[in-house]
């Protein structure tokens, strides 16, 4: 799409000719070209030109026609280290508000902090003697409580029963909001969303976390990192790899990766504490974010 416009500036000693145009050539940057000529009473002739490339927000149309959505609930979130009171009561209202626009939650939660510490303690007590195995139910069992946890606080219109098996476990078709937690040794909660979102036809899961959006690498280590609003299945892959390990920091699980692009789900990573954000989402407007699809 290319848009541009000129005007003309004059006064008794100076004319200027401004030229702008502005060139979207895909959804991930535009490109602004500002041109300045004209002449002024010291200088016969003046010409600025300026280009620059101006990255695009994400935007994502979500459909009118199949309202569910499965919402990866990164445990950060819930428990960074202690309950996250504040946060959880705004979380509330705002499900609560979407829910009388007619959609319908699976909320699967992350471990957080709790789950973190158990692994580490384990392992600093047990060495190399630790099993795998008893560091992801560690990590499933923290998921669960923090289940448990929200399945609280949204009781009056919740599945009374948390699921722990995406693939089995009864889902109410007439609750708003059905809650679960891990799995299984192996499966990451964004497994989890992603098996869940297969089995119900949402066409999209919802992850929200601590960050902001994905990045081509971590920005923990490399400060310098670009931000990606929006990737394709096959590139995003390849920066997440193809292994999966309990306590593991990434975007979105690899595993959960490879399953969402073979079932084609999109995946949705924004900051969970910015709700106004997460709310331009739902509203199909430009969001701080990154979209993951095929």
């Amino acid at each position: 799409m290319l848009l541009a416009g000129s005007w003309r500036q004059r006064d008794r000693f100076n004319e200027f000719n401004i030229f702008l145009l502005i060139d979207i050539p895909n959804k991930n940057f535009s490109k602004i070209s500002f041109f300045i000529s004209g002449s002024t009473s010291k200088c016969d002739r003046i010409l600025i030109s300026i280009n620059k490339k101006v990255p695009c927000m994400p935007q994502y149309e979500l459909r009118e026609d199949n309202k569910k959505a499965v919402i990866s609930l990164g445990g950060s979130l819930i428990n960074p280290g202690e309950i996250a009171v504040d946060f959880l009561k705004k979380f509330k209202v705002f499900i609560e508000k979407r829910v009388a626009e007619g959609w319908q939650f699976i909320v699967i939660t992350g471990g957080g902090a709790p789950a973190r510490q158990y692994i580490e303690g384990a392992s600093a007590i047990m060495g190399k003697e630790i099993d795998k195995n008893d560091m992801d139910w560690l990590g499933i069992h923290a998921t669960r409580f923090n289940a448990h946890l929200m399945r609280t606080i949204f009781r009056k219109i919740a599945q009374p029963v948390i699921i722990t098996d995406p693939e089995k476990d009864f889902i109410d078709p007439e609750k708003a909001i059905v809650i679960g937690g891990g799995s299984e040794p192996g499966w990451s909660t964004d497994y989890v969303s992603t098996a869940v979102a297969a089995r119900i036809n949402a066409p999209y899961v919802i992850n929200l976390s601590n960050i902001k959006q994905a990045y081509t690498e971590d920005p923990k280590k490399n400060p310098n990192v670009k931000p990606i609003d929006n990737i394709k299945w096959v590139d995003f892959c390849k920066i997440v790899g193809d292994t999966w390990e309990p306590g593991l920091n990434t975007p979105f699980d690899p595993i959960a990766s490879k399953l969402a692009k073979e079932k084609n789900i999109t995946v949705l990573i924004v900051e969970g504490t910015n709700l106004e954000n997460l709310e331009k989402l739902f509203k199909s407007e430009e969001f701080v974010g990154t979209v993951i699809s095929n």
